[in-house]
């Protein structure tokens, strides 16, 4: 399919059903900066959302691996993976009813008298973050488990008799511990918040501005097949580096941290 779609963007038309091959959809794109400024803003809130998710994801996945004992482990994890048993349409409706003016966040601020009219949170950018970080933190959960069931107990111990606070313990031991599970949690995630279409149509609306959306009126509405194809071959080029640049970062190899996943 990558294939595919390399070749369908250097299709150039020339009359009905006629093409030759070019460079011209990738030098429309270039020309064009509302697509530079929907992919920025797309790779800045799915790199957000990354972070986001793994702030909330880490005390949980480390309550679970750490914490708790076999049979508890097991008993979390499987509600961890409960809710995404449900179909991702049937999810983002469920926010969508949450989130909206009569939904259930604004019902309960007004009840306790926090506000005296309702938000408006669905169809912002809040709305799109609280969906991406809702179905991104599965991806981060597991591979930050599996990274942190390894670590050995007596390193903790030996961290608390030689004086360290949590947060140095945190810094020192459990952090390095697991960073090859941060760094395979974080690339899921991430690649699945950048090609995501669905939860930013759904919750963000008409001025959800997420590049995905640009590909598929390419494809489905206009049917301008190559410059769709353009935009996705551009989408996956751009990712791939995002990620390439945070493995570098981070001095991690990718084989390793993919095995946490």
């Amino acid at each position: 399919p990558h294939f595919g779609v390399v070749i369908e963007s250097l299709a150039v038309r020339t009359g009905p059903g006629a093409y030759r091959p070019g460079l011209e959809n990738y030098a429309e794109i270039v020309s064009e900066p509302f697509y530079w400024q929907t992919l920025l803003r797309t790779m800045v809130m799915s790199a957000l959302a990354t972070a986001i998710t793994l702030v909330l994801a880490f005390p949980i996945a480390y309550f679970i691996a750490v914490k708790v004992g076999a049979r508890a482990r097991a008993i979390l994890l499987l509600a961890c993976l409960f809710p995404f048993w449900i179909s991702e349409l049937v999810r983002l409706l469920g926010w969508t009813i949450i989130l909206r003016q009569t939904g259930l966040i604004n019902s309960f601020l007004m009840d306790i008298g926090l506000i005296a009219a309702p938000l408006r949170i669905l169809y912002t950018d809040t709305a799109v973050m609280v969906g991406l970080v809702y179905s991104g933190l599965l991806f981060m959960i597991v591979p930050l488990i599996n990274a942190l069931e390894t670590l050995d107990r007596s390193m903790l111990e030996a961290g608390r008799d030689l004086g360290g606070s949590g947060s140095t313990i945190l810094r020192r031991i459990i952090v390095p511990h697991a960073m090859p599970g941060i760094v395979a949690g974080c690339i899921l995630v991430f690649m699945a918040t950048v090609g995501n279409y669905a939860t930013a149509v759904l919750l963000g609306g008409k001025n959800a501005l997420w590049f995905t959306e640009q590909i598929y009126l390419q494809f489905i509405t206009r049917f301008n097949w190559p410059v769709g194809s353009a935009l996705g071959l551009l989408l996956l080029i751009c990712s791939s580096l995002a990620v390439w640049l945070g493995l570098k970062l981070t001095r991690q190899n990718l084989t390793v941290a993919m095995r946490q996943s």
